[in-house]
């Protein structure tokens, strides 16, 4: 078998188990374009499970773009995270194609944002990923718990965490409820009438990329609500029955960058540095879903912190607090979060 090229560290380790290049089913994408993990080695097993996942980001992408001062987008970072998860999944732990996964949470921090800057080339990193040890999991589950720390050449960037359960269809079916039934019909229900946000006010290049709107009438003191769009190709990839934890972390960023960069003007923008969703509900696709601000601060260091709640008929779906960050370098971040 053909070994892939890792970026280093992962290349130069000894007795590592390699896995084949990357396809899409492997990360659940539709589109070629859309997988960054490009290949992965085992590097512990027993109580000491570890693998070290390679993945590549582009200079730029159509949604996850860089910000005006040339830094990576973050969520390519998320993303990423949650790539690596499927596919090690997949490759390592036996976890059979067609299998649903349930995501109950997802969380990273940037702490060395030079090293995520534009460097001329597309930028290979490596996930040093290490399964969390679950007590007693349910017949017919697989619990999938991961911390992961963010190398580029080797130099520690960043750290974040995913958990998720895999399960087959039957018991994705009894745990959905409500089901795919109501889901089928979302895509031809009349859609919202919501007033979209310019995409320059959330950071995005395209307005087709907001996702923040406000019902038409409304007052602007009113919750924001996420726009749906089925049609968008990089946040609906491919047909789902539910809203995807990544569509959710969009939302949560977009509203996050709103608020932190009231009154900034022509500064250069704030960089989200910290995320951490926990999703407690399905988000359905045919209801709307409201974004409601339950804490914000602006400390002395200047890091803007807000905490968002996703809420759909009165449940609540998820929870998200973000960082907001000058991102001057690592041992400025550092002092901050200390």
């Amino acid at each position: 078998m053909d070994q892939p090229t890792l970026p280093a560290p992962a290349r130069i380790r000894p007795g590592l188990s390699y896995q084949r290049p990357v396809s899409r089913e492997l990360v659940h994408r539709a589109a070629v374009a859309e997988v960054f993990v490009t290949d992965a080695v085992r590097a512990g097993s027993g109580e000491e499970e570890r693998f070290l996942v390679a993945a590549q980001w582009p200079r730029d992408h159509a949604l996850y773009h860089p910000d005006r001062a040339g830094r990576t987008d973050p969520l390519l970072f998320a993303e990423t995270i949650r790539q690596a998860m499927v596919y090690v999944a997949h490759s390592f732990l036996d976890v059979p194609l067609g299998r649903r996964f349930i995501g109950s949470g997802l969380s990273f921090r940037i702490t060395e944002p030079d090293a995520l800057g534009d460097s001329g080339a597309p930028l290979s990193v490596v996930l040093d990923v290490r399964r969390r040890p679950v007590e007693r999991p349910l017949p017919g589950r697989t619990p999938l718990a991961l911390d992961v720390d963010l190398l580029v050449d080797g130099r520690p960037c960043g750290f974040g965490s995913i958990d998720a359960t895999a399960v087959d269809e039957r018991r994705y079916t009894l745990l959905r409820g409500r089901g795919a039934a109501a889901a089928a019909d979302a895509a031809h229900a009349a859609p919202a009438l919501l007033r979209p946000v310019p995409a320059r006010r959330v950071g995005r290049l395209r307005d087709k990329d907001s996702v923040l709107g406000r019902p038409v009438g409304a007052p602007e003191s009113d919750a924001w609500h996420l726009r749906v769009d089925l049609g968008h190709a990089v946040l609906f990839d491919h047909p789902t029955d539910h809203l995807p934890l990544m569509v959710l972390l969009e939302g949560f960023r977009q509203l996050g960058f709103l608020r932190a960069h009231r009154g900034r003007g022509a500064a250069l923008p704030l960089m989200l540095t910290e995320a951490r969703v926990d999703c407690q509900g399905w988000g359905e696709l045919d209801q709307p879903v409201r974004l409601l601000v339950a804490d914000e601060t602006t400390g002395r260091s200047g890091v803007h912190r807000l905490r968002v709640v996703a809420e759909q008929q009165g449940r609540v779906l998820a929870v998200a607090e973000t960082a907001w960050s000058a991102a001057a370098g690592s041992a400025a971040l550092n002092r901050l979060a200390g």
